[in-house]
């Protein structure tokens, strides 16, 4: 296993710290200096400046005011603080915005936006670009090589879209380059429907509630556009950068936003980092197990995007100040919740904020520091004790976690899925399904990465895509091959419907999975919450596994061609007809579930069922109480596993006969170990 280097060679340990806007204090210094002391005091090494700052570094156009952000990063070196320093284009100054109107957004009804909120900019608008490219050329050339500085922070959480006339040449010219000519992209969209053939380019405008938005070729298109100009304004930041100090890490902050797609950003990135908000403490009966397999599935998608550990740049170390409800964290689970980012790869625990705004819309978004202004609040013990054990977790920075699974959770497929109008237009719950599929590894302590179907797959033994929906000719016989020499692969009901302009595959559903699949889907239908089936397996053939489970929401009739049957349906006129199947192909097996089941008990059962006949190792070769899991990280010669418990019960674990020792009394662990109620258990051993 690899052991990756720190993000920055000048803080080679784990990191710890929050966004920080001094801007907000600058009538405050006694503030201001407080802040050095409070975070000395919670052992923060870094800290993210800058992210909102623009107006504050140039009031003026052309008017340029550092001396401000030069105390502070001074301050910050002398006091062995780092600084992620941030691009200010996540919001632009009113001035800006005055005499210069292009750079608002444009809605999809054609009207442009006032001045006001975040990221309501144009990212073609050539007036913006160039005074993107000012302000950052100006920041690189006074901070590129300021002791402080160990990584750049471009904007803040991308996202949205603009429909004005820039965006709108912009969009007809990515076409023209993808399609070549409208013959091409007429038959691609299939716009001979309802006589919507465009025979000019003028004619091709974004998708509008009051134009067109039954072309879904168009929408996914527009879609892909979107994205792929965010990325490419992204990428306009970095190349202004790095030429004034090339080996400086580079990254921006992600928070799954729907409006691009990330593995596509990872490219133009030198690490990954992520916001997280996980709503903690919403269900009645206190069990957070399924949020916290949410927030798992999130970071191991962080951490697949490059292979390497990520860091965690947003977290609150409270309540937020946007959730319909805010709860504070229990007891526990600020250290619960901030290690389990670590244990899925995160090289660091930030937090959204440093001290709590005084005004305006995030006053009241949970901080460290409170209005209170000191430390003796249960929140600032809270984050001082994870930063004492982050200290200690020096020998984790880096590790790598050994994966012999993989999700799919792919954007176009994503994007092209929930357009459908079809079977589910009550809410077809894309992700939702995902999640069910993943939380069958979580439960048994399986580590899994999140990937596209256009990656590598031949790495792994075991590849699950749920409702893959979307899926090319071309990448139908990459999942074959992978079949064909050895892999497993699990796929769902409303899989391989549409090729990737969203056109459906002729000749039979589930499409160039057909083959490798062994089954042909004839119909498939949505289910009211009040109908009722189930799926009963058949123990002869399905790992001496009995049991009936509901189905819900989707139910697939298929039949077999070359597949075997593992469960069939129950009742309704499909009665009997196979429900969950297995096919044998080459040296490798797969599998199609034909409805989707309610009983999370069924995932964990069926991936447990396919890992043990895989050889595909749990973190700890133990069953796990519902509600816990095991994550792990290692080098290749020691082992680090995080247990953690999710559960609204104390839990006990019984442990497997290796050596184990608690890691942070250096102690030998036997026989079991008792989790509390939001309790973590960091265990070492030596790799087998």
């Amino acid at each position: 296993m690899a052991k990756f280097p720190p993000i920055s060679s000048k803080l080679p340990v784990m990191l710890h710290g929050a966004d920080y806007n001094p801007e907000q204090w600058s009538h405050y210094p006694e503030i201001i200096k407080e802040d050095i002391r409070l975070m000395k005091l919670a052992s923060c090494n870094v800290m993210s400046v800058g992210i909102f700052s623009w107006v504050k570094l140039e009031p003026e156009e052309g008017l340029f005011t550092f001396d401000w952000m030069d105390k502070q990063l001074d301050s910050f070196a002398d006091n062995g603080i780092s600084v992620f320093l941030a691009t200010p284009s996540g919001a632009r100054p009113a001035w800006m915005s005055a005499k210069y109107p292009e750079v608002l957004r444009v809605g999809s009804n054609r009207v442009r936006n006032l001045h006001g909120f975040r990221h309501n900019h144009c990212y073609s608008s050539p007036v913006y670009r160039e005074k993107v490219a000012i302000i950052n050329s100006e920041l690189a050339r006074r901070y590129a090589n300021h002791p402080a500085l160990i990584g750049w922070h471009i904007s803040n959480e991308f996202g949205g879209e603009c429909h004005c006339d820039y965006c709108q040449q912009n969009f007809r010219d990515w076409l023209r380059n993808k399609y070549g000519t409208l013959e091409a992209i007429n038959h691609a969209w299939w716009t001979t429907f309802w006589s919507h053939t465009y025979t000019s380019w003028e004619q091709i405008e974004s998708p509008s509630a009051h134009g067109e938005t039954q072309v879904h070729g168009l929408n996914l298109d527009w879609r892909r556009f979107v994205s792929d100009m965010t990325i490419e304004f992204c990428k306009h930041e970095i190349d202004i950068l790095r030429p004034y100090h090339p080996q400086m890490p580079i990254t921006t902050n992600m928070h799954m936003i729907d409006s691009i797609d990330y593995r596509k950003l990872a490219k133009e990135l030198d690490f990954i980092s992520w916001d997280a908000y996980p709503e903690w403490h919403y269900t009645e009966d206190g069990d957070d197990s399924r949020l916290a397999a949410w927030s798992a599935m999130h970071y191991d998608m962080m951490r697949s995007l490059k292979n390497k550990p990520f860091i965690l740049m947003e977290s609150t170390p409270s309540l937020t100040n946007w959730q319909s409800v805010s709860k504070m964290k229990r007891p526990g689970m600020h250290k619960l919740s901030s290690l389990q980012a670590v244990a899925h790869g995160a090289d660091s625990v930030q937090y959204f904020q440093w001290r709590k705004s005084r005004g305006s819309s995030e006053k009241f978004h949970g901080a460290v520091i409170d209005h209170s202004g000191h430390e003796h609040t249960r929140v600032f013990r809270d984050v001082a004790e994870v930063g004492e054990l982050l200290a200690e977790l020096v020998d984790v920075v880096g590790l790598d976690t050994p994966v012999e699974v993989a999700i799919v959770l792919d954007w176009d497929n994503r994007w092209a899925v929930k357009d459908a109008q079809g079977i589910r237009n009550s809410g077809i719950h894309y992700e939702e399904t995902v999640l069910q599929h993943y939380g069958g590894f979580w439960e048994l302590g399986i580590p899994v990465d999140v990937i596209g179907i256009e990656d590598e797959l031949s790495k792994y033994k075991l590849i699950v895509a749920p409702m893959l929906y979307l899926i090319s000719e071309n990448d139908g016989k990459r999942v074959q091959q992978f079949v064909e020499e050895g892999g497993s692969f699990v796929t769902t009901y409303w899989s391989g419907i549409v090729n990737e302009t969203d056109l459906c595959h002729l000749g039979g559903f589930p499409g160039p999975l057909r083959s490798t699949l062994g089954i042909w889907s004839e119909e498939a239908e949505g289910l009211h919450e009040r109908d009722r089936n189930s799926i009963v397996l058949r123990p002869e053939s399905a790992w001496n596994w009995t049991g009936e489970y509901d189905a819900h929401e989707i139910a697939d009739l298929i039949h077999l061609e070359g597949a075997e049957a593992l469960a069939e349906y129950s009742s309704d006129f499909y009665a009997e007809r196979p429900a969950l199947t297995r096919h044998t192909l080459g040296k490798g097996k797969s599998y199609y579930l034909a409805t989707r089941i309610k009983d999370s008990d069924f995932y964990t059962k069926l991936y447990a069922a396919i890992a043990h006949e895989l050889g595909i190792n749990r973190v700890l070769d133990v069953m796990l109480p519902q509600g816990v899991t095991a994550q792990i990280r290692t080098d290749g010669e020691s082992e680090f596993l995080f247990v953690q418990n999710f559960s609204p019960a104390v839990q006990t674990i019984r442990l497997d006969n290796r050596h184990y020792i608690d890691f942070m009394t250096g102690e030998r662990v036997m026989g079991s170990i008792e989790l509390p109620i939001n309790g973590l258990f960091i265990l070492k051993r030596k790799a087998e």
